[in-house]
């Protein structure tokens, strides 16, 4: 029991709420500052020490990312919203990379979710599982027929690492100065569009 004392004097019932209240924690402080976090300043808005948040989460990144985890939900509401009725992939890509973006600077936990600068530069940050996920998540609620387009599931998986890459590099340089929506629309639909189509068409090759 040694690891649930502190807590404000109200210790968790077991690991599975002590766990939720360490993220709900570091949901209320990213929101609150916008920036990154730390284990200390978790355990501190807890009243633990930090060896007692470190036994749920072995580093920042780990807490940070299910922070982020954990809060994205509205922001999917959103975006499916922004792209519904958009049946051509293309268009649905292009569109939720645009809504995404704009996002970013209003939600710093999907920040986190997208931006290595949140992981002390980690090259890996858009390839972990953690962010697999959610883009695997992002795509599925687009009214697109995957299949139908030539996307199984080893080439969804491709795709949205190609479109994680994409929005972190415009989230981490969005150039001088930044396209507007409708610049950057054009933009993505040339250059990234392209590559989208060449899996139908790799799709319609094989076929024959």
């Amino acid at each position: 029991m040694a690891r649930r004392r502190g807590w404000g004097g109200s210790p968790p019932g077991d690991d599975a709420e002590a766990t939720r209240r360490i993220v709900a924690a570091a949901v209320e402080l990213i929101g609150r500052t916008g920036a990154e976090i730390s284990i200390a300043d978790v355990a501190e808005s807890l009243g633990v020490i930090r060896q007692t948040v470190y036994r749920y989460f072995p580093s920042a990144d780990a807490l940070m990312t299910a922070a982020a985890m954990a809060s994205v939900e509205g922001f999917l509401d959103r975006l499916a919203a922004q792209v519904r009725g958009l049946g051509d992939p293309v268009e649905a890509m292009v569109e939720a990379v645009v809504y995404t973006l704009a996002e970013v600077r209003r939600t710093p936990h999907l920040g986190i979710l997208l931006s290595s600068s949140y992981s002390n530069v980690r090259p890996d940050s858009l390839t972990s599982e953690e962010a697999q996920a959610f883009g695997m998540t992002m795509i599925r609620r687009f009214d697109v027929d995957w299949a139908a387009h030539g996307y199984d599931e080893q080439a969804l998986r491709e795709l949205v690492e190609y479109v994680l890459r994409t929005m972190q590099s415009f989230f981490l340089s969005p150039g001088d100065p930044p396209r507007t929506d409708d610049e950057l629309r054009r933009y993505l639909r040339r250059w990234m569009g392209t590559a989208i189509s060449a899996q139908t068409a790799a799709g319609e090759f094989l076929e024959r």
